[in-house]
């Protein structure tokens, strides 16, 4: 595993997935502020050529649908013939649509476990055998603090979090021994289109793009592997851990976070998001605009 000492970042190359908008988007623009070459991969090129273009700093932006393992493989191949080998891969992409699970369709279940976790397990499969082979690399997925906590209304989505955080601490024990590392990224509430329509908590302030990407620059630099959004939700987990049941669910009561997302479902931003989200084919699910 590389040491803790300050990774520069000027001039490593670097690939987005999902990032024409959102905490992509945001992510791509800290990095090339930082002297870094960056790749952004989107299912609607035409934004992502768009986002590329404004971000400047020799961005390039390419086609890529995450639940295709073709796809991410011509994405990983077009960026290093263009950019280099990649340093960082940054698993981006996502949906959160909110629902009762019982009243949730099998299509919006299949996408979400498309897009949310076959995606970052494709992205792995795909550049981690060239990081092993040069001898460097890391790879961050992005996941969210619904990978450790439940949070009813989005069953599903926690599911895909768990999942995420699961397999990415596992490739962790996997990679220890070699010069790849890997870091799991779990924020709270981000203010881009996955959120729309949803309110606040009391308690967690919910976070703008530009907070997560620098949370993620900083895992870049330090090679941490869990990285908490904000930092202070990892003392949250912790304390809540060992509180009885009943506590936490009497804690929730209190911030509102039983029912964040369920009250969301009543909002118009946010049904114009669902309606969105349920009539998009697959292959422009894994876009990466939500997230």
């Amino acid at each position: 595993m590389s040491s803790r000492t300050q990774q520069p970042i000027p001039g490593k190359v670097v690939a987005i997935t999902g990032a024409a908008r959102g905490i992509g988007k945001a992510t791509a623009r800290a990095l090339i502020a930082r002297g870094a070459k960056v790749a952004i991969g989107d299912v609607d090129i035409a934004l992502a050529t768009q986002t590329a273009q404004e971000l400047g700093g020799g961005t390039i932006a390419l086609l890529l649908d995450v639940t295709d393992r073709t796809s991410v493989d011509a994405f990983v191949e077009q960026t290093e013939e263009q950019l280099g080998p990649i340093d960082v891969f940054i698993n981006n992409a996502g949906i959160m649509p909110t629902t009762w699970f019982l009243e949730e369709d099998e299509a919006s279940i299949q996408r979400q476990f498309s897009i949310n976790v076959m995606g970052p397990i494709n992205g792995m499969r795909s550049v981690i055998p060239r990081m092993l082979e040069r001898g460097r690399g890391h790879v961050i997925n992005v996941a969210s603090s619904a990978g450790k906590f439940p949070v009813p209304g989005i069953a599903t989505y926690c599911g895909t979090k768990h999942a995420v955080v699961g397999i990415t601490g596992a490739m962790r024990g996997e990679l220890k021994d070699t010069p790849v590392d890997v870091s799991v990224v779990m924020p709270v509430i981000v203010r881009t289109e996955l959120t729309d329509g949803v309110p606040d908590t009391r308690g967690v302030k919910a976070l703008q793009p530009e907070d997560v990407a620098d949370a993620i620059v900083e895992a870049i630099e330090t090679r941490r592997y869990e990285v908490w959004c904000p930092k202070s939700t990892q003392a949250i987990y912790k304390t809540t851990a060992i509180m009885p049941m009943r506590l936490n669910d009497a804690i929730a009561k209190v911030t509102k976070g039983d029912r964040l997302m369920i009250d969301a479902l009543g909002s118009p931003d946010r049904q114009k998001y669902l309606d969105r989200i349920s009539t998009d084919t697959p292959a422009m699910l894994g876009s990466g605009k939500e997230e």
